[in-house]
């Protein structure tokens, strides 16, 4: 009855979504973008900022949802202006049916979609009368609510609401609509004749929404609204693992992971991990994994209160024999169930081709089983971590390594691990059942019911990992089973809403992890920005007081590029692991131009905005630092395959103007000998060297979105052995966290002030001048003659080397709109 009342809960909040939204006059939406100057501080005065700490579930609904609902205006507005600047390409179709429920109208019309494109489930359809929308056209928006086959084409059905329109800034009161009341009336006839365009997909935000709205059914609602609960402060022994498991655990971690992966064992419901770069928050998640799969708790929850789990006198082997033969008399002959052997995956394991993996072999001496679903908010994130698990990152009871029965579900799953994609695995289960059948009818009826094999892959699954949004599908709720654990990575990484998706499946413990210090959740409207939407859950507790595991050793970067980081975002507490700075001494080394760390101050850069574009450009640091590369590669070749160096920019019109020239340049794509990609697009990843392009300098403006020093984090944090910086002084020291950057230079006789020509910067006798230390700032005057490097073509001097293949995905598909709005 209990789980009857929450999914009528849930279907009565996502109607309340569709109204609300689909009720929406595009006109009226992009008007206000146009305004948005002008509107902001109307629309903002209605709205209530973030909070540490909530009083009810009341409170925390009426500040959340009115957030929710700008970032989704911001969506649809975004998608509009992306259509329209491909050409506004409507699609023609013809009503086939038509029919009402519950406040909504449904229509199903057939559609031809050229190649490349589709449209699916939630997506936004906005649906005209005419091939355009203006103040006087007939439109509305329309839900896709599913896409069927049709003779040659699709036959798509929608969702509209025509009864009135809500203001998007007060949900509760809707008015009436000629517009909607127009199309009612087209519409209700077949045959009619419309138009329409795919805007957005609602999925995501649609999940978030029924994620707030429903947060008093979650376990953990006190602890989530106060930051606070029964268990906060308190770390005592939940669960014990076995001395085998304890003595890897302790042999294979350091301390500060040993305490992260020991809160997991605790009775603590919710546990804070702070992984900073290089600190081992993927291994981290591996020990947790391990630790939490073969654990016993020490004490049983009863009626009568809790008593200690006591382990009895052991019998003696024969008296076991002879208790097992009474209670089970198959066990001395074949079980009939056991003389059907299973077909190829019908275990619920599929083995991943290269890796050599074993099934996972259960020991009767492992008596609790235990579910965790690991979530993250990006594809790419979440596959480092099934990668990982594939590769033997799992330690059993015995210290031995394996792969425990896993699923990765969702969309993009990368190639690496595409064995254990649902839809690879479905299509295994599909092709076995089809071989072992005989009969069509059978074949066909299985055939409508893939979500039950869906669910049955899921139910056989020990860890199932999907991206928060992907754990709201509709497959999650034909479960047999809960998960007892929720692992989310890169936690500071999503808006709260989002954290809460995958918590509705009931689980008994959350591990979130992850770095406030590094990028935020991306958020596109600005206000919903400016009231702190893209506050992470992580972020919000940790303010709030509640206790962090802070992982503080790294195993990354040399100690040079460590030193500003550490002392700058992590209270100077980050330590360097054995070794690290032996590991990553390099020979460029000698040049102190070369790093480990550098800042280039480029006096005559100067920014600029592309016509039409919202990003900023800067020419100057493009030449250089396509010098800088050059020079680099022709001094030590190595540098050319395996992609090991980055080329960084926070916007996307200048990484788009670094790989434009570098093929122009060089004679060849950036892809094939280095990375060139936003900050947000690189957050996770590792160089040996980056080069960090600021792009803003001007005489009198600010930096823009370049002032949230975490993306200054992001982008030194992600070398190795050397970060060269590139901008201009004087508009980086206008704010005060790059001002303190510019004064390490200084300090460290690493800041080189550079002048045109940019040759002559890197020409032999200048970098042997470099090759020894002096207490004053370098500078280069034009006298400096360049001896070995023409400025015109110089595509000579590197060789196309085909790089090794980079076999892990690009982080840019997923990081959404990284970098770009200032």
């Amino acid at each position: 009855m209990a789980l009857d009342k929450e999914k009528l809960q849930e279907e009565s909040v996502i109607r309340r979504f569709y109204r609300i939204i689909l009720s929406w006059n595009c006109n009226t939406l992009v008007k206000e973008s146009e305004r948005h100057n002008e509107k902001t501080k109307g629309s903002a005065s209605k709205l209530v900022k973030v909070k540490d700490k909530y009083k009810d579930v009341d409170d925390y609904i009426s500040t959340y949802e009115p957030l929710i609902f700008e970032e989704a205006k911001s969506q649809i507005i975004r998608g509009i202006e992306e259509e329209e600047e491909q050409g506004a390409d409507w699609k023609f179709g013809v009503v086939n049916s038509y029919t009402e429920s519950d406040d909504f109208h449904f229509l199903e019309f057939p559609c031809e979609l050229e190649e490349g494109e589709s449209i699916s489930q939630n997506d936004l359809l906005l649906i005209s009368k005419e091939k355009y929308v203006d103040d006087t056209t007939t439109h509305a928006f329309a839900l896709v609510e599913n896409v069927r086959k049709f003779s040659e084409a699709k036959l798509v059905r929608v969702r509209l609401y025509l009864a009135g329109e809500f203001s998007h800034s007060n949900t509760n009161k809707v008015k009436s609509s000629p517009r909607l009341f127009n199309m009612r009336s087209y519409i209700c006839e077949t045959e009619r004749q419309l138009y329409f365009m795919k805007v957005c997909n609602l999925s995501t935000i649609a999940r978030e929404y029924v994620a707030i709205q429903t947060i008093s059914i979650l376990p953990f609602k006190d602890l989530i609204l106060n930051a606070a609960g029964e268990d906060f402060g308190t770390e005592t022994d939940g669960w014990k693992i076995p001395s085998a498991l304890k003595e890897y655990v302790e042999g294979s971690f350091n301390q500060y992971q040993r305490q992260a992966i020991t809160a997991g064992l605790s009775s603590k419901a919710f546990v804070l991990i702070q992984g900073p770069p290089g600190t081992g928050k993927t291994q981290t998640i591996l020990g947790i994994l391990s630790t939490i799969l073969h654990a016993t708790p020490t004490r049983v929850h009863s009626k009568s209160g809790t008593y200690e789990l006591k382990q009895g006198m052991q019998l003696p082997i024969e008296e076991k024999h002879r208790h097992w033969r009474l209670a089970s008399p198959w066990l001395h002959s074949i079980n009939p169930r056991d003389s059907l052997m299973p077909k190829d995956g019908d275990d619920g394991f599929f083995p991943t081709t290269g890796n050599e993996l074993k099934p996972e072999a259960i020991t009767s001496t492992r008596k609790y089983r235990v579910r965790v679903l690991v979530c993250a908010p990006s594809n790419s994130a979440l596959d480092e971590i099934v990668l990982r698990v594939l590769s033997g990152g799992i330690h059993d009871e015995n210290d031995r390594a394996y792969c425990p029965k896993v699923v990765r579900i969702g969309l993009k799953a990368h190639h690496s691990i595409k064995a254990v994609s649902l839809d690879e695995l479905v299509k295994k289960k599909r092709a076995s059942a089809n071989k072992s059948s005989t009969d069509k009818q059978s074949n066909a009826s299985g055939g409508s019911n893939e979500d039950s094999m869906r669910a049955a892959i899921l139910d056989e699954a020990t860890i199932v990992f999907s991206t928060l949004s992907f754990s709201g599908s509709h497959i999650f709720s034909k479960l047999s089973r809960n998960f007892d654990v929720v692992i989310i990575d890169e936690a500071a990484q999503a808006v709260e809403p989002a954290t809460l998706v995958p918590l509705a499946n009931q689980c008994k413990k959350v591990f979130l992890v992850g770095d406030p210090a590094q990028l935020p959740a991306t958020v596109i409207s600005d206000i919903a920005k400016n009231h702190g939407y893209g506050t992470s859950l992580f972020e919000r507790l940790k303010q709030a007081g509640y206790p962090i595991k802070m992982l503080k050793t790294q195993y990354r970067m040399h100690p040079e590029i460590r030193s500003f980081p550490s002392e700058e975002f992590y209270g100077n507490s980050l330590e360097d692991g054995d070794g690290v700075k032996l590991q990553t001494v390099r020979d460029w080394h000698e040049y102190r131009c070369f790093g480990p760390f550098s800042f280039f101050d480029i006096h005559e850069g100067e920014e600029a905005k592309p016509i039409g574009k919202g990003s900023w450009i800067n020419v100057a640091e493009v030449d250089f630092v396509l010098l800088l590369y050059q020079k680099l590669v022709t001094l030590y070749p190595g540098l050319k395959s395996g992609n090991q160096v980055a080329i960084i920019s926070p916007y996307r019109q200048q990484v788009m103007l670094f790989q434009q020239r570098f093929e122009e340049t060089f004679g060849v794509s950036a892809e094939k000998l280095v990375d060139i990609c936003t900050v947000d697009g690189c957050q996770g990843r590792e160089k040996d060297v980056a080069i960090f392009s600021c792009v803003r300098a001007s005489k009198d403006r600010g930096i823009g979105f370049l002032e949230d020093i975490r993306r200054m984090n992001v982008g030194i944090t992600r070398a190795k052995s050397a970060v060269l910086v590139v901008g201009s002084g004087s508009t980086l020291r206008r704010s005060v966290q790059w001002n303190k950057l510019v004064e390490s230079a200084e300090k460290r006789n690493c800041l080189f002030k550079v002048s045109k020509p940019y040759p002559s910067f890197l020409s032999d006798g200048n970098l042997a001048s470099m090759k020894a230390r002096t207490d004053k700032p370098h500078q280069v005057t034009d006298d400096v003659v360049n001896n070995d490097l023409p400025s015109d073509n110089y595509a000579q001097q590197i060789d196309q080397v085909q790089p090794e293949e980079n076999d892990y995905g690009d982080a840019d598909a997923d990081m959404g709109y990284g970098g770009d709005d200032d």
